[in-house]
């Protein structure tokens, strides 16, 4: 009997069990070696290996609560304010990106390292005093920025915090932090070595020797406030959540701009690769490509491939990675002093990255946040948020081919794998990450102010959705989750064995004005109705 073709309210989708190949999607290390189970088909190598769980996907939603599909439930493992460990040190505000750290390579037993994106003053520091902000106000804010680094476990079924962890702590804007590559100690960073503080983390990703790339995306508003020198601020930076002893870290080698994330994959020759968005209107998709060779058995040391190396933007309408040194930027500014006298160095470039991409003919595109890469193929795949100026309201997902299929090629192809709006049922995707069968879920960043209005009415609160990138409904977004009130569902990270996914439920309540009147009263933890970002683990994935 022909079986009937599935639509958007029948749809069941399938998620892969192998942890191989989660653990490839997660570092961006390319495509499984299973090919006992490799088929081909039109764009991947390889067919997904196992079915697994299903769900039925959700309605559009404006309910003030994290709604699943049935079957499905959450916990809250960590909220603003929650003591992470026996020193006192609390969890920030506004988390976002998560990535579980397996210990011993348990599903159940791990670290959590969760960034925290910005402050607001109505729960944290409070408001100005005669327009400014007071020294205690000041550390407020940058205490519950940065990220904090969570032990977590199952216990009598369920997942809960390990307050007595000895690898819990908080990195934040009062940790001291080292530079590195072309910009430290250069008169680019105004001669510093060293910079105060992590904060405006949104995104990031691991690296294959297993530490984790954090970036710095909106830092202006908050360098302001604190009197901070700004060319310290934009940078990915690097942390070792199991060992404080490793020196937290600022690779300048990769540019300085609004990162949204780090994905990281392995060229063709071995040299290692980081994709890079910068989430602001008008801007460019970056790659770094190391100098040197990636090899397991030196560890650690790795990191050291992210100080030398090349950075790129891409040139969408040529299909070229335009290499962003300072012999190609004084060669285009042959004749205009102001630009000349700008790029001296290539610490200079580093710290204007933008620029330099602008003028060497970068494309300019619509706020690209979140690049991951297909655990399959080895595809980039570039969340493009939206883009007002452009008419681009609702955003859409593009899909980079690089040649020969090498993370290392210096030329490309790409197509738009799926557009937001009323057609797909999503708008404004943001954060990405795959299963190990290589479907691509995404969550969703409509502007709190713009919830359930206008040209987005139709999506209710902002959504997590499931894409197929093969089979018949290869391209089609299908509603997993919907978040609560005016909040943001943020940096999902699933376990290896694919049973858990962590999280991260952002300001909910955004747009309250007066605390005794929330707009939004999630998670309702300690027996108040204070709206309090959260992490959440997602439990009743059966196989």
């Amino acid at each position: 009997m022909e079986k009937k073709p599935l639509d958007r309210r029948t749809f069941l989708t399938y998620l892969g069990t192998g942890a191989t190949a989660l653990a490839a999607a997660t570092t961006g290390l390319g495509a499984l070696s299973d090919t006992a189970n490799a088929q081909s088909d039109s764009l991947m190598r390889m067919k997904p290996r196992k079915k697994g769980f299903k769900f039925h996907p959700i309605a559009p939603t404006d309910k003030d609560d994290l709604v699943l599909p049935k079957g499905y439930k959450y916990e809250v493992i960590a909220s603003y304010g929650d003591v992470i460990n026996k020193n006192g040190d609390t969890f920030g505000f506004n988390n976002d990106f998560t990535m579980y750290f397996p210990i011993d390579k348990s599903s159940e037993h791990g670290l959590l390292w969760v960034n925290h994106e910005y402050t607001n003053p109505l729960y944290v520091e409070g408001e100005k005093v005669n327009d400014k902000y007071t020294s205690a106000q000041i550390e407020k804010m940058l205490y519950n920025q940065g990220g904090s680094i969570i032990e977590v476990k199952v216990k009598n079924g369920k997942w809960v915090l390990d307050k007595n962890s000895i690898y819990a702590r908080r990195v934040t804007g009062l940790t001291p932090f080292a530079l590195t590559g072309p910009a430290k100690g250069t008169a680019a960073v105004n001669g510093a070595t060293k910079a105060q503080g992590t904060f405006a983390n949104c995104s990031g990703g691991r690296t294959p020797w297993n530490t984790v790339l954090s970036c710095e995306e909106n830092f202006e508003d908050t360098s302001k406030a604190a009197n901070l020198d700004q060319t310290h601020y934009g940078w990915v930076i690097e942390v070792d959540p199991f060992n404080p002893n490793f020196k937290v870290r600022k690779h300048t080698a990769l540019g300085r701009f609004n990162h949204e994330n780090a994905s990281v994959g392995i060229s063709n020759d071995g040299r290692v690769v980081v994709y890079m968005g910068d989430d602001k209107k008008d801007a460019c998709v970056y790659k770094f490509v190391s100098k040197g060779k990636y090899a397991a058995a030196k560890g650690k040391d790795n990191s050291k491939l992210l100080e030398e190396g090349t950075l790129y933007a891409a040139d969408l309408a040529n299909g070229q990675w335009l290499p962003l040194t300072i012999e190609a930027v004084r060669e285009k500014a042959a004749g205009k002093a102001d630009l000349l006298e700008k790029f001296q160095t290539q610490g200079d470039v580093v710290v204007n990255a933008h620029d330099a991409a602008i003028l060497l003919g970068a494309t300019p595109t619509d706020r690209p946040e979140d690049v991951e890469i297909s655990p399959l193929d080895g595809t980039v795949f570039i969340a493009h948020t939206n883009n007002d100026k452009h008419g681009n309201i609702h955003g859409h997902i593009t899909r980079f081919f690089e040649k020969d299929e090498d993370h290392g090629a210096e030329s490309f192809e790409f197509e738009i794998f799926a557009a937001g709006g009323r057609q797909s049922g999503f708008s404004a995707p943001d954060n990405l990450t795959f299963d190990s069968n290589a479907n691509l879920w995404t969550v969703t960043d409509i502007s709190s102010s713009k919830l359930n209005s206008g040209a987005w009415t139709s999506f209710g609160n902002n959504g997590m959705f499931m894409i197929p990138t093969i089979g018949r409904e290869k391209g089609e977004a299908f509603q997993f989750a919907s978040a609560p009130k005016e909040a943001e569902l943020t940096g999902p990270s699933f376990t290896p064995n694919e049973k858990t996914l962590f999280l991260s439920i952002q300001h909910p309540g955004e747009e309250t004005e007066d605390k005794a009147n929330p707009t939004s009263t999630w998670p309702q933890v300690r027996g108040g109705n204070t709206p309090r970002p959260s992490v959440v683990a997602i439990t009743g994935f059966r196989f």
